[in-house]
């Protein structure tokens, strides 16, 4: 068997790809090419056409001819193996099998062809082999890519240990401003003190109780009498030694750029001071705000069903002027039996379970002021599926070399839904994906490899809606999870504050509710 040529040809006698294998002229060869769209007849059931030279044995793909132009000595069992093999080959490199497709991965058609044919000869190679082969995977590369990680990893390293030691500077100069042995006991203990009645541990964590300042187990400090009255830090005169601190921030932004020269994402995590925190943050305007807040986590199967559904609630409270913290909280629920409620230790259990009111066990201690503390927090675990606020179908199918996604979501009518995003994840594309219907809008993101579907309202005008995408054949299951992430002002809870009830007498303080549903993790798999 002797192949004198592999080319793929149009229909219309358009020669895409050639590759002549033996030492004849080109002239010789585009004649024998040139002819072949005339000796091709319709409505046959061959795979060859003989000639007085030559041996023409094909395979058309779509609107394309896959040809093979050999010598009449070849054998004819042989040279269909061969177009097999090349045919496997080609839907392998180019995602469209049409003009447009092979034109533009002809350099990797004609590199695969290259190695299944050597001076006209057939190798006995696979597919898998022949991709292998094509890659050239060098040790040589993999051993720059390694070196080039490393010295991102380590450029890394030295950022962090850049910003701990800003950050450390920061707290030194915090507490020569303090002075006193005060300042370095109570950094020291963890306890600060705010108002409250006794000294309170702060706490870091956010799955229990107390995490807010203030607001948690009362410990005896025998200096709380002296800490009482002291300015906050932010009030405190700017610390010495800022040229020192400049400079190392400028060395630190150096390998930040530097890290951002090279492609990386930065998200700078340098600390703040407290005052610096508290002067970017915008001031509440009201005396007294309250928050109630919701996150869901939720898995939905793909092929219908629920898998998790847990929602987890918090009542805040957030008081400016420590005249305003002799209050009490009434509030009413919607009567959910699924959602149980935990009252923070320092609440009186009994007022609450009886007159649903949310008042301290020492009616004579006040609220803390400054940041927001949990005065109530709530659980609900179902297995229900009509309590999931948006379900998200997808159908995906293969046809020939490309993957048809139909996405469809469904809202229930209990919440309108905000700032809806569907995220689905895909194999790595060097085109944005055929979006070919969307009921909003859409973005790819080349760099994670993710299609996001916007739908920034979803109220009673448009609880259903679809999307349609096109992409190159692909295993559908590289499809999920697919991520969802949504708001909404209402809540499972339907938790309201009816009242603010002054403990002191005169006019209730003006007051704010803030009602917020989030989603934590959201995930159809």
């Amino acid at each position: 068997m002797v192949v004198l040529a592999a080319s793929i040809i149009s229909k219309t006698g358009k020669v895409l790809v050639s590759r002549q294998f033996v030492d004849m002229s080109r002239i010789r060869i585009e004649g024998y090419l040139a002819a072949f769209p005339k000796l091709v007849g319709t409505g046959k059931q061959h795979t060859y056409v003989e000639t007085e030279n030559v041996r023409y044995v094909y395979q058309p793909i779509e609107t394309l001819y896959l040809l093979l132009v050999t010598n009449k000595q070849s054998n004819i069992l042989e040279d269909l193996e061969t177009l097999r093999l090349l045919s496997k080959l080609v839907p392998e490199y180019s995602y469209s099998l049409d003009e447009e497709g092979i034109g533009k991965t002809a350099f990797e058609i004609l590199f695969a062809f290259d190695e299944v044919i050597s001076l006209g000869h057939k190798e006995n190679v696979t597919v898998a082999q022949v991709k292998q082969y094509c890659e050239m995977e060098s040790h040589e590369e993999r051993l720059h890519k390694l070196v080039l990680q490393s010295k991102i990893n380590e450029t890394k390293d030295v950022m962090k240990r850049k910003a701990s030691e800003i950050d450390k500077s920061k707290i030194e100069k915090n507490r020569g401003e303090k002075g006193g042995f005060m300042s370095l006991q109570s950094m020291g203990s963890g306890r600060i003190d705010t108002g409250f009645g006794n000294d309170s541990t702060i706490s870091s964590g956010t799955g229990g109780f107390g995490s807010g300042p203030g607001f948690g187990l009362p410990e005896v400090d025998s200096f709380s009498t002296k800490s009482k009255g002291r300015p906050p830090a932010s009030a405190a005169a700017p610390p010495k030694g800022l040229g020192m601190q400049l400079g190392k921030s400028q060395k630190t932004n150096q390998f930040l750029e530097s890290l951002k020269a090279e492609g990386e994402v930065i998200v700078e995590d340098v600390r703040p001071s407290i005052g610096q925190t508290k002067a970017a943050a915008p001031p509440p305007t009201d005396p007294v705000t309250l928050t109630v807040e919701e996150k869901l986590n939720v898995t939905i199967k793909q092929d219908g069903g629920i898998g998790n559904f847990d929602l987890q609630g918090t009542l805040s409270l957030q008081i400016l002027n420590q005249d305003d913290g002799f209050i009490q909280v009434q509030i009413e629920t919607g009567g959910n039996p699924g959602i149980i409620f935990k009252t923070h230790p320092n609440i009186n259990k009994e007022l609450f379970s009886g007159d649903s009111i949310l008042g301290l066990k020492d009616p004579n201690r006040p609220f803390p002021t400054g940041d927001g503390v949990s005065l109530l927090k709530w659980r609900m675990q179902s297995a229900d599926e009509s309590l999931v606020p948006l379900s998200i179908n997808c159908w995906p199918s293969v046809s020939g070399s490309e993957t048809y996604v139909n996405l469809e979501y469904e809202a229930s009518s209990m919440f309108d839904l905000q700032n809806v995003v569907i995220s689905i994840p895909l194999p790595a594309l060097r085109e944005a994906p055929k979006v070919q219907q969307v009921d909003g809008e859409w973005r790819y993101d080349a760099r994670k490899s993710v299609l996001e579907w916007t739908i920034v309202l979803i109220d009673n005008s448009n609880r259903s809606g679809a999307m349609e995408f096109v992409i190159p054949a692909v295993d559908t299951s590289t499809l999920f999870p697919i991520s969802v992430r949504l708001t909404s002002a209402g809540t499972f809870s339907d938790l309201k504050v009816v009242n603010v009830v002054p403990l002191r007498g005169g006019n209730p303080p003006k007051y704010s509710q803030r009602t917020l549903l989030t989603t934590e993790n959201y995930q159809v798999v």
